[in-house]
């Protein structure tokens, strides 16, 4: 393929801010980041936001490349036929490839009360109304954390290490992603902090209230706050746009992380799935889908075969507050073991993990910087729409 080409680029999280650095690192080849917010939102410190210990933002300016031109606006509809992105706004992108990393955010919980007294955090908006939330209720009013996966064990640590009355509703198991040996030094921090951990099939919450979660069990927990961090969804954009999505509404592809119905389109990140191979949802799994769906991209663009994604884990890492946290090791394929860190060390080892996350993404977009100007006949200035 000759001439310049042209890649849009759906969504400025880590795996999209990770796919365009490397793209744009490529001579004749122009690169477009579309994202709803004109700042980078660093996802796996929201919980911290949520407290008031660190903002989860940086702005793009940090992590993307000069000559990746970044559209402040949402994608409505892909049209493959034509190689077409509909914004919001009412323009629209022409491409020759199209990396879809729309990301995911809070699942919408099918009970009754949750959409309207339950708070999210995951994501930015979300976060933020919640800590406002906090911020208006006592320090003394009960606060309720449904779900125990990573989200919500950090989120009910943080909180109760600034003095909130915090009870955990599990729904089933504390920390279902951890092996059982992993588990006791979270449920030995959590109780150290004071959170009450409801766990057990009776604990299922089939209902939220402006001042209470009711359980299966028929048990009514007090709560002024209710934060709900049970699943993640992901953008309907995809299916709108006809193509190939599984059960959660992810981007069905091949192993080369493209699409089963293009070969223009390929994925990163949360909102893409490799047939029979799904990949769990997470910071370390974008990055390396980031850098793998721009290799692929590049391949195709030089007439050459994509090479299947493989993804390499090391295991999952959680901050237990701001003193602790435990790091659950893994096999290289994500399944956990009997090995663990925990205590302070731990704590420094979730936020070395933070830190050399975002270091990844700023030296990306130096690299990407560092292309001569006007090399793909682009002003390589970011253009942020009003």
């Amino acid at each position: 393929m000759s001439g310049n080409i042209e890649v849009v680029v759906l969504g400025g999280g880590y795996g999209g801010v990770k796919a365009a650095n490397r793209l744009a690192r490529r001579a004749g080849v122009s690169v477009t980041l579309v994202n709803p917010r004109p700042d980078f939102v660093e996802r796996i410190r929201l919980h911290q936001l949520v407290t008031g210990s660190d903002d989860a933002v940086e702005g793009f300016g940090e992590v993307l490349g000069a000559n990746v031109r970044l559209v402040v606006d949402t994608a409505t509809l892909i049209t493959t036929a034509e190689r077409t992105v509909t914004l919001a706004g009412g323009g629209t992108l022409s491409y020759d490839y199209l990396v879809y990393a729309v990301g995911s955010g809070a699942s919408d919980p099918d009970v009754p009360g949750a959409a309207e007294f339950a708070h999210a955090v995951a994501d930015l908006d979300g976060a933020r109304r919640l800590r406002s939330a906090l911020g208006e209720a006592p320090v003394t009013a009960p606060v309720t954390v449904v779900g125990a996966g990573l989200t919500g064990l950090e989120t009910a640590a943080e909180l109760a290490e600034t003095g909130r009355l915090v009870t955990l509703v599990c729904g089933g198991v504390l920390g279902p992603s951890l092996h059982a040996r992993g588990r006791r030094p979270v449920a030995r921090r959590l109780a150290a902090l004071g959170v009450t951990v409801l766990e057990g099939a009776g604990t299922r919450v089939t209902e939220v209230t402006r001042d209470a979660v009711r359980l299966a069990d028929g048990r009514d927990v007090p709560s002024a706050v209710t934060v709900w961090t049970a699943g993640f969804r992901v953008p309907d954009l995809a299916a709108r746009s006809g193509l190939s999505t599984d059960s959660y509404g992810r981007l069905v592809t091949d192993a080369t992380l493209t699409s089963v119905d293009d070969t223009r389109v390929v994925a990163a990140g949360d909102a893409g799935v490799i047939t029979d191979r799904p990949v769990r949802m997470s910071c370390q799994a974008a990055v390396q889908l980031g850098t793998k769906a721009a290799d692929t991209v590049l391949r195709r663009i030089a007439g050459k075969p994509a090479a299947p994604a493989r993804l390499l884990f090391a295991g999952q890492c959680l901050s237990l507050g701001r003193q602790e946290g435990v790091t659950q090791f893994s096999s290289l394929d994500d399944r956990v073991n009997a090995l663990y860190l925990s205590g302070r060390p731990a704590a420094g080892v979730k936020e070395i993990v933070c830190r050399s996350t975002l270091r990844q993404l700023v030296s990306g977009a130096r690299k990407a910087s560092s292309r001569p100007a006007g090399s793909d006949g682009r002003d390589p200035r970011p253009n942020i729409p009003a």
